[in-house]
């Protein structure tokens, strides 16, 4: 039995010996501080934490400092010959390291640092590095989307051919139609490729999925075709799989995470990837979906050099229909200043406003709407089936809300879509008939009139 005196500091290499249920066994890894007293916890070599009891503890032995702690980042030459790419850093998993004081996955890498841990990077193009913050995505404001925005429009400028934001996974799919909004939303198109990419798993565990998602994602911003202003305005650069070297090219406009730990969480919702991307030991490859070549047989728009910024002082609530949607909700928003609900509803895209008797709470909501709209408040309707369309003319209830002014009717976007459109309508200063209008229209690709 190992005493707590005898335990090292936080961030030392240990070997122990331990005893278990089958017999003695030995684990190497960083210390940690403990999960719990008179306990001992280790990061093993697989990203994975171990944690016993002291008093299981036979031996423990000091390695000597983590190898991972302070390590300066050595310098990558670049080859002049290759496309000029821009990684701009917000944060997120594929930025990660142990904090090995709390043992919690802490985004803290620079980039310079992504660089050095990926060289393979500096054989796809030359790579220029800027940190736009260290935040985890659900963070993420409208004022982080104008930030990422310009700081993509400055590296157009500069000459880069690409840009690349490695941004956390949860909300990366709302900053990527954020982006798509502010370039194309007017009939334009970003003067490069711009792609998002993230990691489902930290940089130290071994089923890391972030170099492959970055080396994939600056091929496709070297490489990839230029953009036509309809869904690949941005792009959603992440596995497409559980499996290596599997990597999938989703429409920004059109993308949404669907698992919260998979690898191949991210998924096109109502429509196809743009393409594939494998790597193995021959290399790079990229595939273009079929629909995605006839697309780009198009003329493409016009290159958009001044993008859209997002108003922050634009306010929308989100309420989802169901048994708990109420009246005074509603009536806080327009109290409050709020210029757009968005209702996330049932099946195809339905509201509980009609009475069967003995649900008057069904009959405030609707008076509530009504007043909502007349007061010149945007309501607008999404499905929380996610795929398919909201459609109001099946059932009486979805006339009766077309009727009520409830946008939404033939729409085929995500809710978060449907959220990132409405306010860059919103902060675009549109009339009430304008905004019927657009939300209507297929500004960016988020809207294709069949699926």
């Amino acid at each position: 039995m190992v005493e707590k005196s005898e335990v090292p500091e936080v961030g030392t290499r240990v070997r122990l010996v331990t005893t278990t249920w089958n017999g003695p066994t030995e684990v190497e890894g960083v210390l940690l501080a403990a999960t719990a007293a008179e306990h001992i916890t280790v990061k093993l070599v697989n990203g994975y934490n171990a944690t016993h009891s002291l008093n299981m503890v036979e031996s423990i032995i000091d390695l000597g400092a983590s190898k991972s702690a302070n390590l300066d980042s050595p310098e990558v030459s670049m080859n002049a010959d290759l496309p000029l790419i821009h990684i701009l850093h917000t944060g997120g998993t594929i930025a990660s390291k142990v904090d090995y004081t709390t043992g919690a996955v802490t985004a803290r890498f620079e980039p310079e640092e992504i660089l050095a841990a990926i060289p393979e990077l500096a054989e796809i193009a030359q790579i220029k590095t800027k940190k736009l913050g260290n935040m985890w995505s659900d963070d993420v404001r409208p004022q982080h989307w104008n930030r990422m925005v310009e700081a993509v429009a400055t590296s157009f400028s500069a000459g880069a051919v690409g840009v690349v934001i490695t941004h956390g996974t949860d909300t990366m799919h709302i900053s990527a139609a954020a982006i798509a909004f502010a370039f194309s939303g007017t009939g334009g198109r970003p003067a490069g490729r711009i792609a998002l990419t993230g990691s489902q798993r930290s940089s130290d565990r071994g089923s890391t999925d972030g170099a492959e998602n970055l080396i994939a994602a600056v091929h496709w911003a070297a490489f990839g075709p230029e953009p036509s202003g309809v869904t690949d305005s941005t792009v959603v650069v992440m596995h497409g799989s559980g499996d290596d070297g599997t990597i999938a090219v989703n429409p920004g406009c059109a993308v949404r995470k669907n698992h919260s730990s998979k690898r191949g969480a991210f998924v096109s919702i109502n429509q196809n990837p743009l393409a594939s991307i494998s790597i193995d030991r021959d290399g790079v490859n990229m595939t273009l979906t079929d629909s995605y070549s006839n697309l780009l047989s198009a003329n493409p728009r016009i290159v958009n050099l001044e993008p859209t910024n997002f108003d922050c002082d634009v306010k929308i609530m989100q309420l989802i229909s169901g048994p708990h949607l109420q009246s005074d909700q509603i009536v806080h928003a327009m109290k409050n200043g709020y210029q757009g609900v968005l209702f996330w509803g049932t099946g195809l895209g339905h509201l509980p406003l009609d009475n069967p008797g003995d649900a008057p709470e069904n009959d405030e909501v609707q008076d509530a709407i009504s007043n909502y709209i007349a007061g010149g408040g945007i309501a607008v309707i999404t499905t929380q089936c996610i795929s398919g369309p909201v459609h109001l003319d099946v059932y009486s209830k979805g006339r009766d809300q077309q009727e009520l002014g409830i946008l939404g009717h033939g729409t085929t976007f995500t809710p978060e879509v449907s959220m990132v459109k409405l306010h860059y309508l919103l902060s675009l200063g549109l009339k009430e008939n304008e905004i019927s209008s657009a939300w209507a229209e297929n500004l960016v690709g988020e809207n294709p009139s069949s699926i």
